[in-house]
């Protein structure tokens, strides 16, 4: 079950970019949902170009394997976030819209679980902190489907089902682990605040939905495996692409020269 976890005896290291990532994000999420709870369309546009710039600060540092794993994840997640919330209604945000912030806030959430996935502080206390998210994680799903809160959460008993699936199952547990934090985090700042809402009864199947679900971070690890699974066989359309660019462009140039003369 714990395959896929960091050894016990694993060697760590610190890395200050690591936390420096984590820290960023867990603040301008904070910020940013607080103020757009009362902000205009204008001011979301505006936060939108604050987030592209960071998100693209961030990047500078890292891999051109993480850099395409981010922009998978955005480009996903994007789609998503027009198909469950504007398409389907699962939860709606204050304008009916997709705040410009959004987009970019996912590629700095997934960073942010890549970030926290590698540092030294998970690595060293991978199965510690796995605990403590399943028990928490599972507590609030059962408390959600007990009949005592005014609103249940039936769907969220069920993602966090999956949630386990991925955590368990999945390539990056990790990723996964990581990603429990920061969008437990941004769900209950930015449903407490007001920024978007989720519907009592989830459009689909009609099942009782918290505000957020329990296991909603089932739904951005899906963004995080589509992101790792899909950045390799990417990678290398593109460079067999430009490999093949390469050997077209002197043929033509070749070709050219003899037309010329």
């Amino acid at each position: 079950m714990l395959r896929n976890f960091p050894p016990v005896n694993v060697t760590c290291s610190h890395r200050v970019r690591d936390y420096f990532i984590a820290g960023l994000t867990f603040f301008c999420v904070a910020i940013s949902l607080v103020m757009d709870a009362s902000g205009s369309m204008e001011q979301q546009n505006f936060m939108g170009i604050i987030a592209w710039t960071f998100l693209l600060g961030l990047l500078f540092g890292e891999n051109k394997e993480v850099r395409m794993q981010v922009i998978i994840a955005v480009a996903f997640a994007t789609l998503g976030e027009h198909f469950a919330s504007i398409y389907m209604g699962g939860y709606t945000y204050r304008f009916g819209n997709v705040p410009a912030y959004v987009p970019p806030g996912h590629g700095m959430v997934y960073l942010t679980a890549v970030a926290l996935a590698r540092s030294g502080f998970f690595l060293k206390y991978a199965r510690k902190i796995a605990a403590f998210v399943v028990l928490v994680c599972g507590t609030w799903s059962i408390w959600g489907i007990s009949g005592y809160p005014a609103q249940g959460d039936q769907v969220g008993a069920i993602l966090f089902c999956v949630f386990l699936i991925y955590l368990f199952k999945g390539r990056s547990p990790m990723v996964y682990l990581a990603a429990f934090f920061i969008t437990t985090w941004l769900e209950l700042i930015g449903t407490a605040a007001g920024t978007w809402q989720w519907a009592t009864i989830e459009p689909i199947f009609a099942l009782s939905q918290g505000n957020p679900p329990s296991g909603v971070a089932a739904w951005y690890c899906l963004v995080d495996a589509v992101a790792i699974g899909g950045a390799p066989p990417l990678l290398r359309a593109l460079k067999k692409g430009g490999e093949w660019f390469k050997a077209e462009k002197p043929q033509k140039d070749v070709h050219q020269g003899v037309r010329n003369d």
